[in-house]
């Protein structure tokens, strides 16, 4: 009895998980290309990605953390604490850059959406961690009809 009262607790409260998402937003440049690659090899696999002279997106930052409801303070997590998380973490280091050359985090890592989005997620996971939340999501879109979400 003392089991099962413990696990519908467990579900009841597993049950009350609330997802809160912030939206940051930075510009950036970026190419898609293979430096052991002809160039014709990288237009022909990247297309227009490839233009050396580079290309740039408005990118849209989605960053979704989750737990219970703080009784204290009704939060799951002070949505301006992950705000300033994520500046400090990613928009300093992407806003008005080229990511292949100035980002610190994509030191030779190809600059694909796919990878971009790993890697904020590595930026972010451990210090949101020590604010009582978890990481749930990361989300970045690239162009209105282009995104990518990692979960961890």
């Amino acid at each position: 009895m003392q089991n099962a009262n413990y696990l519908r607790a467990l579900i009841f409260e597993m049950s009350r998980t609330v997802f809160i998402t912030r939206r940051e937003r930075f510009s950036a440049a970026h190419k898609l290309h293979r430096e052991d690659w002809s160039a014709e090899k990288n237009v022909e696999v990247f297309g227009k990605c490839a233009n050396p002279n580079w290309h740039g997106h408005n990118y849209q930052l989605f960053v979704t953390v989750k737990s219970s409801v703080n009784d204290s303070t009704g939060f799951v997590m002070d949505l301006k604490l992950l705000g300033d998380i994520i500046k400090e973490k990613v928009i300093i280091h992407t806003d008005h850059k080229n990511i292949n050359l100035d980002t610190p985090f994509m030191k030779d890592v190809m600059s694909s959406t796919e990878n971009i989005c790993l890697a904020i997620w590595d930026q972010l996971f451990d210090t949101i961690s020590t604010q009582g939340a978890t990481l749930h999501c990361v989300k970045l879109q690239e162009t209105e009809n282009n995104f990518v979400e990692f979960y961890g």
